[in-house]
């Protein structure tokens, strides 16, 4: 007999995505001969820029394939560094910045050296759901704050004021979050500061999809009014490098030593030749194609906003970044379709439109509420309109 082994409960703890049940659902599809639009991946649909591509051939052609330091190649940290400076006017050392394998990797340092077993960490609900489980992967639990329109969906003082407590070290936030493309602007980020450092508490912000940004707002950087901060980003969103694995934090200077020691240990390093690649990332010819791509973003989001709410979709905040829209389906909803995840699979199986339910992102209103992801082309967008409100006739 197969020797029985014990799962631990963290890891139990931990539910899959309830989108790869639709995916599943999808590839059986696509098997079948089926036209499948996919609105359900948070991934760009182009490919990494081609200046980046080259450079990462070149350094493998001269050799550059051994280990890099824990904490990254001190001239792509310098490469981020100016970056900041070029972006926010901010001078940040290099010093203080963390190469790691995705931003996944920088939330695993995150939680592992600043979030004690049985504390608590706030976030939004809805919210990533991979924060929660980071958080349950430490011995630490998340606390999820109900949030909507009246906040865009996106952590107040006043939800810090009510849902602290003596557990409470850390609140984490993104802006422009997933999934629902809402914005912090800086006088909200100060006033989050502010209650956050009242708590003697901890912000770390999310900005994984700075650079995506519409409608000519500024998007600040949390550093820009809280210089003890700390940040997450990522090369996967803006800079198109989601297989690469690459990402970065920025941390006070004087937790180098402990994120240099945890990533020793968990990770060693991030992969060299991504590293190498993403010195190009910062170059003129790779921007000036990450902005074309930008704008071929915001145009999506104008035909796709829209279009959805003529449908019956409730939009009640304009995305400003990022490539989602967070939409209440409460309308469309009855008794053959009575929630998010039912309509996502009636959309699936009846129109050929794969789209993500609430739930994947918490509990708060997730029933009543799916997720579009406009990483498709224009033409792509108008066919799944089209064949969304053919079903819905049907219904």
């Amino acid at each position: 007999m197969p020797k029985q082994i014990n799962i631990t409960q963290r890891a139990l703890d931990i539910k899959p995505f309830q989108v790869m049940d639709i995916l599943s659902q999808g590839k059986v599809l696509q098997a079948q001969g089926r036209d499948i639009i996919h609105l359900e991946i948070g991934e760009p649909d182009f490919q990494t820029p081609q200046p980046i591509i080259d450079a990462a051939i070149a350094s493998l052609k001269n050799g550059d394939t051994f280990y890099t330091p824990s904490l990254g190649l001190m001239a792509l940290r310098e490469k981020i560094a100016g970056w900041y400076q070029q972006q926010y006017g901010l001078a940040i050392s290099p010093r203080r910045i963390v190469i790691t394998p995705g931003a996944s990797g920088a939330l695993l340092l995150v939680m592992g050296a600043l979030l004690e077993a049985g504390k608590h960490l706030l976030m939004t609900d809805p919210g990533y759901p991979c924060n929660r489980h980071f958080a349950r992967f430490v011995e630490a639990s998340a606390v999820s704050v109900p949030v909507g329109a009246d906040t865009a969906y996106q952590l107040s003082p006043e939800h810090i004021e009510k849902y602290w407590n003596q557990d409470t070290q850390i609140a984490l936030v993104a802006t422009p979050s997933n999934p629902t493309g809402t914005i912090i602007d800086k006088d909200g980020l100060k006033a989050l500061s502010e209650a956050v450092n009242a708590k003697r508490g901890l912000l770390v912000v999310d900005e994984i999809y700075h650079g995506l940004n519409y409608d000519g707002v500024h998007l600040p950087s949390i550093l820009e009014v809280d210089d003890e901060a700390i940040v997450i980003n990522s090369f996967s969103k803006f800079f198109g490098m989601t297989g690469w694995r690459l990402g970065w934090l920025v941390v006070p200077e004087s937790l180098e030593p402990v994120m240099d020691r945890l990533a020793q240990n968990l990770f060693l390093a991030a992969p060299t030749t991504a590293q190498h690649a993403a010195l190009t990332a910062f170059e003129q010819e790779s921007l000036a194609i990450l902005e074309q791509r930008r704008q071929a973003f915001e145009k999506r989001r104008d035909i796709l906003l829209p279009a959805l709410q003529s449908l019956g979709f409730s939009i009640p905040v304009k995305p400003q970044g990022a490539f989602y829209i967070y939409a209440d389906c409460s309308k469309l909803l009855n008794d053959k379709i009575p929630n998010g995840m039912a309509l996502s699979k009636y959309l699936l199986s009846e129109a050929g439109v794969a789209i993500t339910p609430g739930n994947d992102f918490g509990l708060h209103l997730a029933d009543q509420h799916v997720r579009f992801a406009y990483t498709t082309d224009e033409a792509r967008l108008i066919q799944a309109v089209e064949r969304i409100h053919a079903a819905l006739n049907k219904l």
